[in-house]
């Protein structure tokens, strides 16, 4: 093997890294660079005084080579048996991976190597690195240790200006927008070049020109020292704390004074005992959080806590944690197995990390790791330290704060920068919380409060795992953002500008992302705008920013100095995404499979939710986020922006000099952000990298970082939309902008706990009648966002009662008023449920019980108990507009109803809402019920009078034929005359005639039925019998009498009657008295004849 001097500069980088305890950054071009790993790794080895440095390795997803041993061994055997190898040659590289230390993680499970340190890193498949990625694998490298980033062979390093990212594929969308543009790759490029720590050499360690860190020099004697004396005021705490016990033995194993006095902030609380007291540490990247976690642990340990909880998003970040730990035993003199115990996990995936201590020195003692989901299990927790904490969801995070002690510790930048959740938004509810501690031993500290808990914030800014002033770190701050920070507000005397003085600027990302020094400043003010307002922030919104095609930038500036030689503070930024524009079939196509496509947010959401294949074929804004500068919040700057972004897509700002067509966005954008030079066939072929040069383009090549509204040429929308995560605050923010609610996510974000909403604003045509270039919308309004809003009304209403049953109902109310949208006349004969509410309606949803109990409990004589099965219907009614503007209630009511009816709460709960006694919550409800049952009564008596009038109208013809015919039944004629105050006089009859004409006719009907009473008796047995002779002769029997006698004698004279009853009954007494006679007479004479005779005995 042919040996080859190595450039002395890599070797000189390498051990300056090491004496100052500095991170180098080495690039390797040539497909046979991983060779190379070998002899790097071995020259760190020789510059360090420990052991071999571990390796991190990650790629995307084929390693190159196997990492397993047996199977190197399987392919030996079989390359020797093949005769491509010797028997007893021996192959570096194979020999480096079998003896070295190596973890390999593929890229998208880099986040499990957060906690942990390594001696070098190595990154292979450029195309799959993204800044989340670069900033969590970088950041694990310890002081000394190299950074090594593999890339293929190539002949200029300007073609990873034009290179495909794997991401990428994300930012396309619908294509309409234009291309992706490798803005972050030529700006990593560049950063890279400008590192003084970074080499790029190739496959065979020839260093290239491009690097900065060729000038690289040794350090001499008096840097050396310097570097190696320090911690001056870390040895004079440890001195203080030598003689206090525990504490005293635990700092003395600090390695910064901040760290030390993070670890003495943590035993006092510890010491305390308090069960709601919390420690927050926030830090940057290596700075020794896990290890003053872990050393505290062995303090609570030492102070007899017996149940402790450490969690973390994965178990294999708390191996920093554990092992300083158990540092701190050793420190404290703890044996182990004699003292404590360890115990590992048995699942291969967590690769025998620790999960559980159990000491038992004194008495039972257990640190024990969990799942951050499985709060429930602190039941008798004492201690809980929550490792990394913004990597965790945030609701996670607040389940786990409960009745116990809690360590917090958090990245605020770097990796992936979600701490910003955690220091925006959690650490801010806590010091509101302990606003009315007062302690003893510094801001923040002192005795818990009723209701809140107490805070300790403890911040670290000294690194420790490698030294101050290391140069990656402050190249990939610098790249990526990660310490970007707003500038301070101007001096108060100078005042503030009035919003209608501000203008909105469209910000070029060519220019913004070119690495000019000017860019940069701009940049990182306008990073840390966006990072200062939003709790969601990661490396990768910066990519995002730079790359994706239809993102665009405005920033709202002061009114501009035209003297002033630097570039103006932003008050407000907008990042806004250009969406939709999708072909119908396609449309029609995914939704039929059920799936969507990446990007266009909006669109495809809005199709999904509400089946409308129409609507992704409008093109759209959709706002990405909107950030005002805090020491300017709440003075109407970002409404000012919101605007003048309105109008700026409304058309409202001509430019004369427009010529191009203003409907061909693609063509504006293009003409505007050109993007980046690519090199011609020519360049290409004469392209060699030992003379490769990467330069910072020429200003006068760049475009104007900034743009007036009416000087670029505004695309053709009609619609501007946000998603967002709902709050009171931001609703009221974008419900004041003119934007309407229509998507409610019902499951909350993994982060923030929060639910997305989605709003829109429908655009209108260019006012004034103005058709010029540039206009943007010029269609009539349509009604797809009434019909949106209408059917998320109606819906979010009914869910009120399931998924959002949580929210306030402030917020519930406030979401229902912007969702609500008058009907139009077309929309009402569509919709059935937009039509009056009537007595039909009324039957439908309510018994005739049900409105009886509803109008007692409006009287007062009922308990509100007894009508809560009505209040869903009336609420559902009322908040669907069924009343219309016949029924209305004030705020409170409406709140009232809406948290009762649809939403089912208790009194109790709406009590503490709306902060009212429950007394006059329960008078209001009954107000609230007494409009509706006279509303309900007012309904019935008009049907009354309707049906009443409908019978009216049917007796008008009857009438009007009787006026024909000369009756004067209904008054003579059919018209009368105004004159006749007979024919109008409705009473022609007096009372007392009335009362008598009816007595009559109850006299008949009596008399009538007594006769028929009297017809159906039989008077036949009454008659009187006798013929006329008969009668003839009683009367001569008595005149006779009276002439014979005189007066005085009885008139009453007998007259044989042959149907008398009185004979009949005799004569018929006499008949069966003879044939009772003949009968005995028979038997008699039978008798006789059968007798026997005595003598004979015979018959």
């Amino acid at each position: 093997m042919v040996r080859k001097a190595v450039d002395s500069r890599i070797n000189t980088l390498i051990k300056n890294g090491v004496t100052q305890n500095h991170r180098s950054f080495f690039v390797l071009v040539g497909d046979k660079g991983k060779d190379q790993i070998v002899n790097l790794h071995w020259m760190l080895t020789q510059a360090r005084v420990g052991g071999r440095p571990s390796v991190l390795w990650c790629y995307k997803k084929e390693l190159g080579f196997t990492s397993h041993r047996k199977k190197r061994e399987n392919k030996i055997k079989r390359d020797v048996k093949r005769g491509i190898r010797e028997a007893n040659s021996e192959d570096p590289f194979e020999m480096f991976v079998t003896v070295t230390d190596i973890r390999y993680t593929y890229y998208k499970e880099t986040h499990k190597v957060l906690g942990n340190t390594y001696g070098m890193c190595v990154l292979q498949d450029f195309e799959a690195l993204t800044p989340n990625i670069l900033a969590r694998t970088i950041e694990t490298v310890e002081g000394g240790g190299l950074v090594v980033v593999l890339l293929k062979s190539m002949r200029s390093l300007r073609q990873l200006y034009t290179m495909t990212m794997d991401v990428h594929a994300r930012y396309r969308g619908s294509n309409v927008h234009g291309d992706v543009v490798g803005r972050f790759n030529e700006r990593f490029m560049l950063s890279l070049a400008d590192n003084s720590a970074c080499l790029v050499v190739d496959d065979e360690l020839n260093v290239l020109p491009v690097s900065l860190g060729k000038s690289v020099k040794p350090l001499g004697k008096a840097k050396a020292e310097a570097a190696e004396k320090k911690g001056g005021a870390l040895a004079e705490l440890k001195q203080a704390m030598a003689d206090t016990p525990p504490v005293g033995a635990l700092v003395g194993c600090a390695r910064t004074a901040d760290q030390a006095r993070a670890i003495m902030t943590f035993a006092d609380a510890i010491a305390e005992k308090s069960l709601r007291g919390t420690v927050s540490l926030t830090a940057a990247r290596g700075r020794g959080k896990s290890a003053a976690l872990g050393l505290s642990l062995a303090a609570a340990i030492a102070y007899g806590y017996s149940n402790i909880f450490v969690t973390s998003p994965s178990a294999e970040n708390l191996k920093t944690l554990f092992q300083f730990v158990f540092r701190g035993f050793d420190a404290l003199g703890f044996t182990e197995h004699a003292d404590y115990d360890i115990v590992q996990s048995t699942s291969p995936e967590l690769r025998d990390t620790v999960v559980r201590v159990n000491v038992f020195r004194s008495h039972r003692q257990t640190i024990q790791y969990i799942q951050p989901q499985d709060a429930f299990a602190l039941a008798q927790a004492e201690l809980v330290v929550i490792d990394e904490a913004a990597a965790i969801p945030l609701p996670l995070v607040r389940k786990l704060m409960g009745p116990h002690l809690v360590f917090l510790a958090s990245t605020i930048n770097g990796y992936e920068g979600t701490g910003r959740s955690v220091s925006l938004m959690l650490l801010q509810q806590l010091r509101e919380q302990s606003r009315g501690f007062v302690g003893s031993q510094g801001q923040g500290q002192g005795e818990r409060g009723a209701g809140g808990r107490a805070l300790r914030e403890v911040s670290l800014d000294e690194p420790i795992r490698y030294a101050a002033g290391d140069a990656t770190e402050r190249w990939i701050n610098r790249l990526l953002c990660l310490d970007a920070t707003i500038a301070p507000r101007a001096s108060s005397t100078s005042g503030c500008p009035h919003p209608s003085s501000c203008e909105l600027y469209w910000v070029n990302r060519d220019a913004l992302f070119s690495y000019h020094a000017v860019s940069e400043t701009f940049l990182q003010r306008l990073v840390g705008l966006f990072v200062a307002s939003h709790y969601k922030n990661s490396p990768n919104d910066l990519q995002l920013l730079s790359d994706a095609p239809g993102h665009q930038v405005f920033v709202l500036l002061p009114p501009v100095d035209p003297a002033a030689t630097s570039l103006p503070e932003p008050l407000c930024a907008i990042q806004v995404s250009l969406e939709g524009g999708i072909a119908r079939q396609a449309v029609v196509q995914a939704l039929g499979r059920g799936e969507r496509s990446e990007g266009d947010l909006i669109p495809w959401l809005v199709a999904q939710q509400f089946q409308d294949d129409d609507f992704a074929a409008l093109s759209g804004a959709r706002v990405v986020r909107i950030a005002t500068h805090p020491d300017y919040a709440g003075m109407g700057y970002g409404s000012r922006a919101l605007a003048q972004l309105r109008d700026f897509y409304q058309g409202r700002f001509v430019s004369l000099g427009e010529a191009a067509d203003p409907g061909d966005s693609a063509a504006g954008d293009a003409a505007d952000e050109p993007g980046l030079p690519t090199m011609s066939a020519a360049d290409l072929a004469s392209a060699d990298l030992s003379r490769d040069a990467l330069h910072v383009r020429d200003p006068a090549e760049l475009p104007p970082l900034f743009l007036r509204l009416a000087e670029k040429r505004a695309p053709r929308l009609h619609w501007l939309g946000v998603s967002y995560g709902l709050t009171q605050n931001l609703h009221r923010f974008w419900r004041r902008a003119g934007y309407t609610p229509v998507y409610l996510r019902q499951t909350a974000n993994d982060l923030t706990g929060e639910l997305t909403c989605v709003m829109l604003n429908e655009l209108s045509g260019s006012e004034g009648g103005s058709s010029s270039a540039g206009a943007a919308v010029v269609a009539p309004r349509a009604l797809w966002l009434d019909a949106f809003a209408r059917d998320f009304h109606r819906r979010f209403s009914v869910l009120l009662s399931y998924a959002f049953g949580d929210f306030s109902v402030v917020l519930a109310m406030a979401i229902l008023d912007a969702a609500h949208r008058e009907p139009t006349t077309s929309a009402s004969h569509d919709d059935a449920s937009l039509a009056a509410y009537g007595r039909q309606d009324l039957a439908r949803d309510f018994s005739a019980y049900d409105l009886r109990r509803l109008e007692a409990y409006a009287n007062n004589l009922l308990d509100y108990h007894v009508v809560l099965d009505m209040l869903p219907t009336v609420a559902q009614r009322y908040f669907g507009g069924a009343f219309g503007s016949s029924l209305s209630l004030s705020g409170v009511q409406a709140c009232i109803l809406l948290g009762l009816g649809l939403q089912r709460k208790s009194v109790d709960a709406v009590e503490k809402e709306l902060n009212l006694p429950s007394r006059q919550i329960l008078a209001l409800f009954t107000k609230v019920l007494r409009k509706f049952s006279n509303h309900f009564r007012a309904l019935e008596t008009a049907a009354i009078e309707q049906q009443l009038d409908a019978a009216a109208v049917q007796q008008q013809p009857a009438a009007a034929a009787a006026a024909e015919h000369g009756s004067t039944a209904t008054g003579g004629s059919a018209k009368r005359s105004i004159d006749d105050d007979a024919a109008w006089d409705p009473t022609g009859q007096s009372l007392e005639d009335e009362l008598r004409a009816a007595g009559r006719e109850v006299t008949d009907e009596f008399r009538a039925k007594q006769r028929e009473m009297i017809d159906a008796l039989d008077l036949s047995q009454f008659a009187i019998a006798g013929d006329e002779a008969d009668w003839q002769k009683a009367e001569k029997q008595i005149e006779k009498a009276r002439g014979a006698s005189g007066t005085g004698v009885s008139s009453v004279v007998s007259v044989a009657n042959p149907e008398s009853s009185k004979r009949m009954r005799k004569e018929r007494k006499d008949v069966v008295g003879g044939l009772k006679k003949a009968e005995d007479a028979r038997k008699h004479k039978a008798a006789k004849k059968t007798k026997t005779s005595k003598k004979t005995g015979r018959f």
